[in-house]
């Protein structure tokens, strides 16, 4: 085993730990988005009035759960994947088309996002940017603000996965911690 191993480890935990976390609080964020979805509704075929800042409390709701969502779902292996050989390859094979997956795709994506990102966020900042309707919500800034949050969320995870792929090629014995810590999936 290599003198990174216990480093390697402690950051699997650590990062496994925190997109739990935040699956977590966006596992709740749903039950808010089917809350507000109905309102919507009842207020509009039930009482014939709307609010556009309720609406658009939707579509920010939406962005949030899956922008934050999106590195607890590669935690957990449920992300979209062409599975037509891997489910029958090896553990080994596995881990290696794991370990290059996030090196080849996974990483070069995030990074691509950070710098295709950075202008349109700096400038949404820039003027406050908010809702282009009357009576629609503000801080729309806040919200582009998740793209380089998801990435960066995405980014750790993927540097997790390169880790763990890495001390399972060398047969290192590991908690899945995944789904230890969290209790089995949500």
């Amino acid at each position: 085993m290599t003198t990174f191993h216990p480093f390697f480890e402690q950051f699997i935990r650590l990062q496994n730990r925190l997109q739990n976390a935040i699956g977590k609080l966006v596992a709740w964020g749903t039950l808010s988005l089917v809350v507000i979805t109905a309102l919507v509704v009842i207020l509009r075929y039930g009482f014939e009035t709307g609010s556009i800042a309720l609406q658009e409390s939707i579509m920010y709701n939406h962005a949030i759960l899956f922008m934050l969502g999106i590195a607890y779902t590669y935690l957990h292996d449920e992300h979209v994947r062409v599975d037509v050989f891997y489910s029958n390859f090896s553990a080994r094979k596995q881990h290696w088309i794991d370990l290059l997956g996030s090196v080849f795709f996974t990483i070069p994506i995030t990074v691509y996002i950070f710098w295709a990102s950075a202008d349109y966020i700096a400038a949404s900042w820039a003027i406050n940017e908010g809702s282009a309707e009357a009576g629609g919500l503000g801080y729309v800034y806040l919200l582009k603000t998740l793209i380089v949050i998801m990435a960066s969320l995405l980014l750790l995870q993927a540097l997790a996965v390169i880790a763990q792929s890495i001390l399972k090629l060398q047969g290192a014995k590991l908690l899945d911690e995944a789904e230890h810590s969290a209790g089995g999936k949500l």
